[in-house]
């Protein structure tokens, strides 16, 4: 069976990275972003001239109607697919819950709840049993921040990571019969740009001795995390995780 794999939030960091790996290991792999099409463009690029294929899809997951639009493209361009990476995800300014306001919460929950909520809702419509599909595999990407919380810094972002996690138990179970895995993966603290969306682009450097390793981790080793869930040899695994967080 062809091998195809969506990753939302795919042009950066861990989805970049995934996305990469993904067509080193036989994907046909849809590069899903919202704003930096050259970036996605630059991971695409790069995965075709080592001789696999991608594919540039653009959209918001946290619009319903986007969602809809990129598996579209999805099964019009490159077949029926068999794993979707839940990769896209957002954080705002490092801040304390007594100065965040529901806008904020709205944007950050939409995103990293709504949007993976609604993309595992569409690829289950494909790969169930239930509607005819061959089956497939489902990685979320969660945080250890699901377990430590982020105090003083992103609790809204821990809570749609602990949101997350919940859904991965709860959606594994429901497909377990209908040839379908769904499993996660919970990132450290890994050198990416998302950093310096909360305002300390270099937080990985003050925070990594918090690490039992003593060091930040690369995009790379998640990567590795993700792609194994996906493959034949975690075809007995459903309902779990991977913590990728040097120990923390």
């Amino acid at each position: 069976m062809k091998k195809v794999m969506l990753i939302t939030g795919g042009s950066r960091g861990i989805g970049a990275a995934t996305a990469r790996l993904a067509g080193a290991q036989g994907y046909a792999v849809a590069v899903n972003y919202v704003r930096d099409r050259g970036a996605a463009e630059l991971v695409a690029t790069d995965i075709m001239k080592a001789g696999g294929y991608a594919y540039v899809v653009p959209g918001d997951v946290s619009r319903e109607a986007d969602v809809a639009a990129i598996f579209e493209i999805v099964d019009r361009e490159l077949g029926p697919l068999t794993a979707l990476v839940n990769n896209a995800g957002i954080l705002e300014m490092q801040s304390r819950l007594d100065a965040m306001d529901a806008a904020r919460l709205q944007r950050v929950f939409a995103t990293n709840v709504t949007g993976a909520f609604l993309c595992a809702r569409e690829a289950v419509r494909r790969m169930s049993s239930l509607y005819g599909g061959g089956g497939g595999a489902i990685v979320n990407v969660s945080s250890g921040a699901a377990r430590v919380g982020s105090p003083g810094e992103y609790i809204d972002y821990a809570a749609t990571k602990g949101a997350l996690d919940t859904m991965t138990i709860g959606l594994a179970k429901e497909v377990a019969t209908e040839g379908i895995r769904v499993n996660g993966v919970r990132a450290g603290f890994i050198y990416t740009d998302i950093h310096a969306l909360g305002g300390e682009p270099d937080r990985v450097e003050r925070v990594k001795d918090l690490v039992p390793m003593k060091r930040g981790g690369q995009p790379g080793e998640v990567a590795a995390a993700i792609l194994w869930l996906l493959s034949d040899e975690a075809s007995y695994v459903t309902g779990s995780f991977i913590d990728v967080t040097g120990g923390r």
